[in-house]
């Protein structure tokens, strides 16, 4: 299975018209059968980056069906359909990602996606970091062996995902972690506190150190009928 994950700069204006084009017309061309399904559809929180950014990851059964997609979409039946969406967006910029060997993502259920739901709202924290030059497998390594498992005991996020880009699709040195936010409240107290001034030597905020220091937090929030939640 591989996904596919956009971020679009829509259009201020027109923000229920994209979503609504995303709900009910992408969603209706996959549908057709099992091959792709849309799994989420979140705004980015105002407030927390820039304004009216949708992020949406899809997945597809395999790369053939991604392929395929991409045709259509490129030069065949849905060249207008895309060509409307853009009227409805500044820009797009998107990554064919791959779950990495510790990622504890199941593989979805792409019939049962197919059906409408409705749900509260969601927060998620998408994290993508960048390793210190060479060091994407030591930093891979450390996520398997130490965040991933540190995250099954926590309150505040639950480790849904965790990705890599495919190859030749995106930046290689390159690892999405998709988190669900638990505790609202404890997030609130993650943003008004200072970091500490030491932690111990075997914690992750020491040890992850030592493979980067550069990455991105982003603050989502799914749409009620976001397929998952």
């Amino acid at each position: 299975m591989i996904f596919l994950h956009e971020v679009h700069k829509v259009v201020g204006p027109k923000e229920r018209d994209f979503e609504a084009a995303i709900r009910d017309e992408l969603r209706a061309i996959f549908g057709v059968d099992d091959r792709a399904r849309l799994l989420w559809y979140l705004h980015q929180a105002h407030g927390t980056g820039p304004a009216y950014t949708v992020i949406t990851i899809t997945a597809f059964s395999d790369a053939a069906a991604w392929h395929d997609m991409a045709v259509r979409f490129h030069a065949g039946d849905l060249r207008g359909f895309a060509s409307e969406l853009d009227q409805l967006r500044h820009g797009v910029t998107g990554k064919l990602l791959l779950p990495t060997r510790w990622s504890p993502m199941e593989p979805p259920d792409m019939a049962a996606l197919n059906q409408p739901v409705e749900h509260e709202p969601t927060l998620y924290m998408e994290d993508t970091g960048w390793p210190h030059d060479g060091m994407l497998d030591d930093y891979y390594q450390l996520l398997g062996d130490l965040y991933a498992p540190m995250l099954k005991g926590s309150k505040l996020l639950e480790l849904q995902a965790a990705f890599q880009p495919a190859y030749g699709t995106g930046h290689r040195a390159e690892i999405v972690l998709w988190q669900k936010i638990l505790d609202h409240q404890g997030l609130l107290r993650l943003l008004e506190s200072e970091t500490p001034h030491a932690y111990p030597e075997e914690s992750w905020m020491v040890q992850a150190l030592k493979v980067r220091d550069q990455w991105e937090s982003r603050l989502l929030r799914t749409a009620p009928w976001s397929p998952l939640s």
